[in-house]
């Protein structure tokens, strides 16, 4: 059975954007996952289709109205997770990503102009998921993002199962450097340690720069990665021994 994803839109044009192409695409051409976009406005009871009102209590822009968003999550809610992307909600993690590419897939939400009725989060069972700490002009682009992340793990997507697993993120940790040939470019060589042949000593390199590169660039994982964590080399000489 497919991965599927099932998208409440104001622009279901949009989909399934980039991910039509690549390695996503052939998934998608091969029945690996699907992609169903469904736009919000057919959900709209009135002659105008509409589908937001002003904010209560005054101020700029529009509010998605709970009523039609009810009748679009109603319409095709069949016990898949239901994500409202939302710069409110909690921050996206490799692991949650990983949680949704197992299940068997996703109904995500896109909003649009301020946002939704708080009240849909009270009467419908939503996940809120933000991809970052930043606004966009609408959800759509999010809810790619989580797609993008979620399709790549699905089995006999990406070329080698490794490649799912040897990344930033997935052991909280960003992901080692990568070289490639010529073995030296701009008088710059390939660090003699993958040179070497010796798969022991290539291991260690990588998760010593995998930890050295997220004290050094993000703090805030390392300080969450764990107490049984081996810090990276401090001096400058044994630096120096590795590479």
């Amino acid at each position: 059975m497919s991965w599927r994803a099932t998208i409440l839109t104001l622009y279901p044009e949009m989909f399934p954007g980039h991910l039509g192409q690549s390695i996503a695409g052939r998934a998608l051409a091969d029945g690996i996952w699907s992609c169903n976009a469904a736009n919000i406005r057919d959900f709209a009871a009135d002659k105008h289709r509409t589908v937001d009102d002003t904010p209560a209590g005054g101020g700029p822009g529009m509010v998605l109205k709970p009523d039609v968003l009810a009748a679009a999550i109603d319409a095709v809610a069949d016990g898949r997770p239901l994500l409202a992307m939302t710069p409110r909600g909690r921050r996206l993690t490799q692991a949650r990503v990983r949680q949704l590419a197992e299940g068997p897939g996703a109904i995500i939400l896109c909003g649009r102009f301020e946002g939704f009725d708080e009240r849909i989060f009270q009467r419908r069972a939503i996940e809120e998921v933000s991809i970052g700490d930043y606004v966009l002009s609408g959800g759509e682009v999010a809810a790619l993002v989580v797609m993008d992340a979620c399709v790549r793990l699905l089995p006999g997507v990406m070329g080698a199962a490794s490649s799912g697993i040897e990344e930033s993120h997935e052991s909280g940790l960003l992901e080692h450097p990568h070289y490639t040939r010529p073995p030296e470019w701009e008088g710059l060589a390939i660090p003699e340690a993958l040179r070497s042949g010796d798969h022991a000593r290539i291991a260690r390199w990588r998760r010593a720069r995998s930890e050295q590169d997220t004290r050094l660039r993000r703090p805030d994982l390392w300080d969450h990665h764990g107490d049984d964590r081996v810090h990276p080399p401090s001096g400058a000489r044994q630096k120096k021994k590795e590479e």
